[in-house]
């Protein structure tokens, strides 16, 4: 006999004589019903037990969180809420769940006592559903890129250089952490190192993937990236992951019309494929919302949201267009943000992008043109010698989901920028051998992934779209 799964036999229609599933018990009723779900749907499949001609023992062991196997007969169901349930003919306990001390009863529990508990956590019907989303985004993503005849491109996890110029990286090292090996200045000696050097965890892969571009002409990394932030918030992780496109002969205009088509495309698929689990997630919201004052609540239902996304063409404005607009704003004038505009040259803060998003446009915004001094120094100069070819975009309810640019072609122009900056031509002489041999026009941009998933599945914070969340002082599981 085949093994089943319970998504399998919910979308049967026919009356099957003999079925076989194994999965773990939900809820067990009256002595009777078993809730039974083995993660293949966010629903549970109703088996009901002869309590009469079954063993006492077995009975006391159908215990919520027990693994069981089960050989029955798929019946139409008598009762409401399902269309058929198994008449179980054999059942077999192949793992117990002790009542008294298994954490995930078939009650409320907060996110917070879920994430202590992160390695059961997706036995729940939130988890499951955001986990099973998840899962989809990241076929979509690899989905899209395929079809586009884009190349999958792995970067090094483990890197000399540093993207951002953020100056917070994990360090990777095997000396001796309390006796390294010193210079005749003081100095840790990291020419002792295993790799000879100074090494980091890698908080991009957009300079390697840059280089495969420039041979392969459109490749994507999609990893795990990390960022040494002290920064314990509902928006950041220490490792999380991204996704980054690179494509030659690229320029700004090409770089936007493919993130869009890119998220569009994505959002569209987890809409076809996981409709169930987006029903679940957007009444889970509606309940969470009814608790809010009425000032608080969203204006758009989840799946409402992802409409919006993919029906709106996104709205391109310039960075000076958007700062004219903040600094002429109600919540600007009535000094209503935290961060107030003053100035052009001013860098953006969520409550900015938001207000543009969901309060100005009423649509997904895409800004460009930023100043050249807030941003990294691989972006193109533009000609006015102030700004720069980078473009955000910018979400309801989560402010900026993409960062991408036109990257710097011109060798004299980028050396010149590096030095300003003080970065070490010789850390990137491979990078500036790009702009030697053969350079052209080309452009990406990187998409943390865990902000697409929290969009999806309206998610408040990112250590719940995450399997194990690596933040500050927790490290765990």
């Amino acid at each position: 006999m085949t093994l089943h799964t319970v998504s399998e036999l919910l979308s049967n229609n026919n009356i099957l004589p003999e079925v076989e599933i194994k999965g773990w018990v939900r809820t067990f009723r009256a002595n009777r019903f078993i809730a039974l779900n083995d993660g293949s749907t966010i629903n549970n499949i109703q088996c009901v037990v002869d309590f009469e001609k079954t063993d006492e023992t077995i009975l006391k062991r159908i215990t919520t969180g027990a693994a069981i196997h089960i050989k029955g007969e798929l019946v139409e169901s008598q009762g409401k809420g399902q269309k058929v349930e198994i008449i179980v003919k054999s059942l077999v306990i192949l793992g117990d769940s002790d009542p008294e001390t298994y954490p995930i009863q078939p009650k409320k529990h907060s996110f917070e006592f879920l994430r202590e508990n992160a390695h059961l956590r997706t036995r729940t019907n939130t988890f499951s559903a955001v986990m099973r989303l998840r899962s989809a985004l990241s076929f979509a993503v690899h989905k899209y890129f395929n079809d586009h005849g884009f190349f999958y491109m792995h970067a090094p996890i483990i890197t000399g250089s540093d993207a951002e110029g953020a100056g917070e990286m994990f360090r990777v090292s095997n000396l001796d952490a309390k006796n390294p090996p010193l210079t005749e200045q003081g100095a840790v000696d990291y020419s002792k190192d295993f790799f000879g050097k100074e090494t980091n965890l890698t908080v991009s892969g957009q300079l390697e993937a840059e280089t495969y571009a420039m041979s392969l002409g459109k490749v994507y990394t999609f990893g795990p990236t990390f960022r040494a932030e002290n920064s314990n918030t509902s928006r950041h992780l220490a490792e999380f992951w991204m996704i980054e496109p690179e494509v030659a002969f690229m320029d700004l205009a090409g770089n936007m019309d493919l993130a869009e088509d890119f998220l569009k495309y994505v959002l569209k698929y987890v809409l076809t494929h996981n409709r169930e689990d987006l029903d679940f997630l957007e009444s889970r919201l509606l309940d969470e919302e009814k608790t809010k004052p009425q000032a608080e609540r969203s204006e758009m239902s989840l799946i409402e949201k992802l409409d919006f996304v993919i029906d709106n063409n996104f709205k391109r404005v310039s960075y000076t267009e958007a700062i004219d607009i903040l600094r002429n704003s109600t919540p600007n004038k009535k000094k209503k943000f935290k961060y107030i505009i003053n100035e052009w040259g001013t860098d953006l803060q969520s409550e900015h992008e938001r207000f543009l998003v969901e309060k100005h446009f009423k649509c997904p915004v895409i800004l460009f043109d930023y100043p050249a001094n807030i941003k990294a120094f691989y972006m193109r100069l533009n000609e006015d010698g102030k700004t720069v070819r980078a473009m955000d975009i910018l979400f309801p309810g989560i402010g900026e989901m993409v960062g991408g640019s036109q990257r710097e072609e011109r060798l004299e122009v980028l050396k010149e920028k590096m030095a300003a900056l003080d970065i070490d031509e010789n850390e990137l002489w491979w990078y500036l051998d790009l702009r030697k041999y053969g350079t052209a026009v080309h452009s990406g941009f990187g998409l943390g992934f865990e902000r697409l998933v929290m969009f999806a599945t309206g998610m408040t914070n990112i250590r719940d779209v995450i399997p194990f969340p690596r933040t500050p002082q927790n490290a765990e599981f």
